[in-house]
């Protein structure tokens, strides 16, 4: 007998008790010692085949979950329904029911796309209500306001959306130009604040010539309490081949031009307090 062939019986016999062992419900460390067998590749090779004995398999928590996985899946559950009522990942399901048959649509498309859509209206509503109550919440946080902050917040809203002389071009005239309505509410607060007298100040409406002038000058007219008559003469913005309109619609009614003749000084009052609002607001947060 040559020693190759040698070797192959004596692996075989070695095979051959190894199995037995494995079938008496020993483990592979048992066996290992048993049969003084210390490679891990000739112990493979060795117990090729046999199953590891059931008290050896340690639990695996993820069992219960594949089970449930699996039949929900049979109940024609999509992975994102089970996913759900789960909690685990997609890529587990995945693996876990890629053998079973997919269900049939529950719905038409027809019926997906209705579903879909009410989907976004309840989300719409609910998000609606929620800015709203964050608005109402933030409304009652303002409670009543003094005179001195009339007086800052006109400053500030002037600053930010009134005329401005500049180096190049002077205009030291009181110009205040918007398309909301509270904030000319605000504006005109402020001016009798000030004590500015009603005669002095002018109004007129500035808009597309394509837009509803007429409606315009009626509905800025009734906002703030004047005849259409007493307004100046609109402004019509021009167009050309190019001008493309995207403030469209019944809402839309340009602007209201609020003049205030004689306001060179108070221009330069407006300029002084902003520069004393930038000096303090320096002082208190201790920036520049």
């Amino acid at each position: 007998m040559t020693s190759e062939t040698s070797r192959y019986t004596d692996f075989e016999n070695l095979r051959e008790r190894a199995v037995a062992l494995r079938r008496e419900g020993l483990s592979r460390r048992q066996i290992r010692d048993r049969l003084r067998v210390d490679n891990n590749d000739i112990l493979n090779r060795l117990l090729e085949g046999e199953p590891p004995p059931e008290w050896t398999k340690r639990p695996n928590a993820k069992d219960d979950l594949r089970a449930r996985a699996r039949e929900l899946r049979l109940q024609g559950m999509t992975y994102d329904r089970i996913q759900l009522e789960l909690g685990c990942s997609k890529s587990s399901i995945s693996l876990w029911v890629r053998d079973l048959p997919k269900p049939e649509p529950r719905y038409t498309p027809e019926e997906q796309r209705a579903l879909m859509h009410a989907g976004l209206k309840k989300l719409r509503h609910t998000q609606d209500e929620e800015r709203k109550a964050v608005r109402q919440t933030a409304q009652l946080e303002i409670g009543e306001l003094s005179e001195r902050e009339l007086f800052l917040i006109g400053v500030g809203l002037y600053w930010a959306e009134g005329q401005k002389s500049k180096s190049y071009a002077r205009r030291e005239r009181v110009i205040f130009v918007n398309s909301d309505p509270d904030m000319i509410r605000t504006f005109r607060a402020w001016l009798q604040l000030l004590g500015v007298d009603a005669k002095r100040i002018g109004y007129r409406v500035m808009i597309h010539e394509s837009a509803d002038v007429q409606g315009a000058e009626r509905y800025w007219a009734e906002l703030i309490g004047i005849d259409t008559t007493t307004l100046r003469r609109t402004t019509l913005k021009k167009h050309n081949a190019k001008t493309v309109r995207k403030n469209v619609g019944e809402e839309y009614r340009g602007c209201l031009v609020i003049d205030v003749a004689g306001s060179a000084e108070l221009y330069c009052r407006i300029e002084g307090w902003w520069a004393g609002i930038n000096a303090a607001r320096g002082r208190v947060s201790g920036m520049v």
